[in-house]
This record gives C-alpha cells, structure tokens and sequence, in this order.
C-alpha cells in the first residue's frame, strides 16, 4: 500500500453522524490546536485518532460538544451545526470522557457521581437511580459507595465512563481510554468500547497512542500531524503503510511488525495483513 492510495473520507454513501468540516482552531495565547481538520464518524462505528503528542487530538475531541468552538470552520452532529444554542441538546448526544479521569469525580459515592448526569437532565431520583445501577453494571463495577477519589486508576476510568453511559448519547468520545492503565485493565476498558458499540448502538469515537488498540477495535482511523488531519483509512490501511507512518513519526502495531518480520523471513507469505494476535497465530498455523 502507498500513500497516494489511501481511502480518504470512507467513500461512505449514508450521511456521517459528525462532520468536522474544514475546522481550525487557534487557542488564546495563538497556539494552533488544529489546522483545517475535517473527519466524519458515522453510525455504530470505532472510530479511533491516531497521532504523536500535540498533534491536535484532544483539540478535535473537544469540539465534538462544544468544549471547544472552532475559529474557522464547522462542526455538525446529527445534521445540526455545534453553535452555543445548540449546546443543551448536543451534550445530550455526545458524551465525552476526559483522560484525567479525576476531573469528572466529584460526588461523595460511585453512585451519587453516576446519577448525576440523568438528574441534570431532568430524570427523577428514582429514575436517575435506576440509569446510574444500569451504566455501571454496564461497565461492571458494583462497589456503589466507595469514594471515587480513593478509587485505583482503571476503576476511576469505569465509573467516569458509567457517568457518560447514564446518559444514553448516541456518541461517546473517549481522550486516551487505556492510558496509564495497568493491562488487566485496559483489557476491561477496550472490551466495554466494543460493547458500546455492539450491544448499545453507540457510536465510539477514541484518541490514543496504543496502535494495538486502535488496530483491534477501530472500524476506520484517523492519522493527525501538526493539527492537521494526514490520513483516514481502514485498520490495515493504515497500519501497513510504513511510508505514512514514518511520516506521523508513529509505529505500527506489535503485530504487524511480527507479521512484517515472518514475511521477511520466508515463513509465512505475504497477503493476510492481520491485525490480531489470534490472526496472525492461525496464519502462522496455516503455514505449518
């Protein structure tokens, strides 16, 4: 694969349920977070942003519901521009957990925290209770009165992300889901973004620096450089092509690198480019 073939834009017929359209934003001190980015998320989808530290990232992800307002360009979720009168509504269809996962805990007890998205939204206690004891059986925690500031990281990262699901958006923006997460549990965190996906319906938008992650989960990616979006492509479009990688000064995955090296070696033969460990194990059983 060349970089001159990569699939901009998805060649999607269905209209994208975010458009960010040509969006620069500069910030007060005149700091370029983003440069002319234009990506589109459509429905029941991964999509995942790739790209070195300040590559603009979080800055896209916060324009997503409004944190952030562009200076130059614009920003539509379902069909409707992200403008300030809009915003209400919005929050309500986009939900966005940040990577500091302590800057949305602030209740007294996991479930205080949880319940109080649906109360801000004008559910009853008895109904906001009810949403909160879903979204985190969702996630799978059960300790409903512990403090969340005296949770270990992984568990503050679960119940920031039930506070989100209470909700019910259409959309939830992760920034660096499975940062500084022991494996046990990123594991639990990447398994819950698919089950967003699969069981809720839930479009997943995610940035991250785990090219693993990102290859395993994301239905399409985005390579951001120096604020600007480079490329857009499928998993294997991608992460196989080395002269794009290099280029967003990025690795690939552990896997395609194995892979990569078995073809070198003559052990297995090129064509499969997969992306798992499980594929490339029975690629290399099939070439047994």
């Amino acid at each position: 694969m060349t970089y001159e073939h990569m699939r901009i834009n998805g060649g999607e017929a269905k209209s994208p349920i975010i458009h960010i359209d040509c969006v620069s934003h500069i910030y007060p001190d005149g700091t370029i977070g983003i440069h002319k980015a234009c990506l589109m998320v459509f429905e029941h989808e991964v999509v995942s942003l790739c790209g070195p530290n300040g590559s603009g990232k979080s800055t896209v992800l916060q324009h997503l519901n409004g944190i952030l307002m562009p200076t130059d360009g614009n920003v539509q979720v379902m069909g409707k521009p992200v403008i300030k009168k809009n915003l209400e509504e919005l929050r309500k269809i986009v939900g966005l957990v940040f990577q500091d996962a302590d800057s949305q805990l602030f209740a007294p007890t996991v479930l205080d925290d949880v319940m109080f998205g649906p109360l801000n939204q004008g559910l009853s206690p008895e109904e906001s209770k009810k949403m909160a004891l879903w979204a985190l059986d969702t996630v799978g925690f059960k300790e409903l009165t512990k403090t969340p500031h005296h949770l270990s990281g992984g568990e503050k990262r679960l119940v920031a992300m039930a506070g989100i699901i209470a909700m019910k958006p259409k959309i939830i923006v992760v920034d660096e889901p499975t940062s500084d997460l022991d494996p046990v549990n990123s594991e639990k965190i990447e398994k819950l973004l698919l089950k967003l996906k699969d069981d809720l319906g839930m479009s997943v938008v995610l940035s991250t620096h785990d090219m693993d992650l990102a290859a395993r989960i994301a239905n399409r990616v985005y390579i951001l450089k120096n604020g600007s979006v480079i490329a857009e492509g499928t998993p294997k479009e991608i992460f196989y092509n080395d002269v794009l990688l290099n280029d967003a000064k990025l690795k690939p995955p552990i896997v395609v690198q194995f892979y990569l090296d078995l073809v070198r070696d003559g052990i297995i033969k090129e064509g499969a480019y997969p992306l798992t460990l499980e594929e490339l194990t029975n690629l290399v059983k099939d070439s047994d």
